[in-house]
């Protein structure tokens, strides 16, 4: 990896790469599927179009995120519940790729009081569970459109040589500046308009064996005012 040029390197934000061992561990735990926390009296979310119990993909205790980034998306626990049915297809059938899909849940609940008892569903090709154990710190620059939105001018060449790094950085990470697989599309929060920022980074085949349409790249943004409004779209080649 080149040096980052010094017009690029204000730009740079951190990330934060989970590090991860297999099985659950405890409800509250951040983790990629397994047994999220459900509070007393909460069921097992199940997909708005088609009535089966959905994937958990992604939990975050975002009161035991790494120092600089806790409280940063507010506290509680991020869920991240995906439908990965295949008859029907509602990945399809409800555009999924698009943020705010009906087959598709993002929330953020408050840890009140002990977890309830969880009735676990059946889910064909349930994925094995992830316990996130600790993070990664590393730095994160955009790709060249971004670049340019911060009002950094590049050349040609200086273009061409940025499109040669890995940057921004694919894979699964919290924090840092989205891989886009295609042009910059962040979705507007629908109580201010504001865009929103993201949150984590879900790329095809790292901690989940799942692909997002040939492999694809997600991404969990949230309003930096509003933090219940949350969304997930992605995007593929």
């Amino acid at each position: 990896m080149k040096d980052i040029p010094s017009n690029i390197q204000p730009l740079a934000r951190k990330a934060w790469i989970p590090i991860v061992e297999e099985g659950d561990g405890e409800p509250a735990a951040s983790k990629f599927s397994g047994t999220p926390f459900l509070a007393e009296g909460q069921t097992w979310p199940a997909c708005p179009n088609c009535g089966k119990p959905m994937q958990l993909f992604l939990q975050l205790n975002l009161d035991k995120l790494p120092d600089p980034a806790r409280g940063e998306f507010g506290k509680g626990i991020l869920q991240m519940f995906y439908c990965t049915s295949a008859n029907p297809l509602c990945e399809d059938q409800c555009e999924a790729y698009f943020p705010f899909a009906k087959s598709a849940l993002l929330r953020i609940i408050q840890l009140t009081g002990n977890a309830g008892r969880i009735e676990i569903p059946e889910i064909e090709g349930r994925f094995p569970p992830k316990l996130i154990t600790g993070w990664k710190e590393v730095d994160d620059y955009p790709n060249y459109e971004e670049i340019e939105e911060q009002g950094v001018e590049l050349t040609e060449e200086e273009s061409d040589e940025w499109s040669e790094q890995e940057f921004p950085r694919a894979g699964d990470k919290l924090g840092g500046w989205p891989h886009w697989v295609q042009g910059v599309e962040y979705p507007d929060c629908p109580t201010c308009g504001e865009r929103m920022r993201l949150v984590f980074q879900i790329d095809s085949e790292d901690n989940l064996p799942y692909m997002f349409g040939d492999v694809g790249c997600g991404h969990i943004t949230q309003c930096r005012t509003h933090k219940d409004q949350l969304a997930f779209g992605w995007a593929c080649s």
